[in-house]
């Protein structure tokens, strides 16, 4: 078997892109997108029709309305592909504002359940910030299920847990590119690869953590840069995977070995934390790299989400 299919024997593979065509030959059971991976596939020829025909079909709503139409639209077409769920993303740009979250996340909600799907197949990304984590709780409890994404540092993971969100996305790639920033010219590809990745690392020592605590939220490690950080996750709950990297994977037959164990997790001695909101700000603001991290992400899909308005608007 190649590693992809060996992946799969301990490890739910979603693919992380919103170029539904491609899924097919890599049979992954989730499908994730977000701002940046939509305004790529719409600036395709094989996706501009689609995005022509949604705009049309809801000409003179609000723009904001426009925009949740055309994603649960690439949403709608992923379901037709994957079996599982699809996760869709609430504008970058209402991360710190709860109210306004929940009401874009129930919208969302309410736009797939007309289209008849079930809101168990339908996943509601929001960024790991407190007012995100705390809109996704509320979410919960309604019965709308999240993904908590931009996810770089434990205490985020340990809110999410807290708020009995259903799965979260920690960052890889991305914690990866920061500590190889930092350490500019003494930086030893070879000494932080694998399982000595900082991105690794992370989403490791938060797998190990909800194992050991009995906390259900599902982690899906995302953004990777290489199949070797993929390779070192093998047995995490579930992989989000861009299809290049899906692809490589699909290439190579070496034997590969499970990292997370569940079992072994719980054998671990690890104490129980708990954040209320300051200690979760302070935790947050003492982390530079979970802080940069998260306000950039922030900002580059906002800036995304603000092109994807103006493609809709010139049409």
């Amino acid at each position: 078997m190649n590693q992809l299919e060996q992946l799969k024997a301990f490890t739910t593979v979603v693919a992380d892109t919103g170029n539904f065509l491609q899924l097919a030959q890599f049979t992954p059971r989730d499908a994730t997108t977000n701002p940046s991976l939509i305004l790529k596939a719409v600036q395709s020829a094989d996706y501009a029709p689609l995005l022509k025909d949604c705009v049309a079909a809801h000409k003179g709503q609000p723009l904001d309305q426009v925009v949740d139409q055309v994603l649960v639209r690439f949403g709608l077409e992923i379901l037709k592909v994957v079996p599982g769920r699809v996760s869709t993303e609430v504008d970058a740009r209402l991360s710190f504002d709860k109210a306004a979250t929940l009401a874009r996340a129930r919208r969302l909600i309410a736009m797939y359940e007309a289209a008849g799907i079930p809101r168990e197949r339908v996943l509601i990304k929001i960024a790991s910030t407190w007012e995100g984590i705390q809109a996704a709780r509320e979410l919960e409890q309604e019965g709308i299920h999240c993904n908590l994404t931009l996810l770089f540092s434990f205490c985020q993971a340990v809110a999410c847990g807290e708020a009995g969100i259903q799965l979260i996305s920690p960052f890889v790639g991305r914690i990866y590119d920061w500590f190889k920033k930092a350490a500019g010219t003494a930086w030893d590809e070879a000494a932080n690869a694998g399982v000595n990745d900082p991105g690794v690392k992370s989403v490791t020592a938060i797998y190990q953590y909800f194992k050991k605590h009995g906390i259900r939220t599902e982690v899906m490690g995302a953004s990777f840069r290489n199949i070797g950080q993929i390779q070192a996750l093998a047995g995490c709950d579930l992989l989000t995977i861009s299809p290049d990297l899906l692809a490589q994977l699909q290439a190579e037959n070496a034997p590969l070995q499970r990292r997370l164990d569940a079992d072994a997790a719980r054998a671990l001695d690890l104490p129980k934390v708990s954040l209320n909101e300051a200690d979760f700000r302070f935790a947050l603001n003492q982390d530079a790299m979970a802080t940069e991290k998260l306000a950039e992400g922030i900002r580059l899909f906002a800036v995304d989400a603000g092109k994807l308005d103006q493609m809709i608007t010139s049409l």
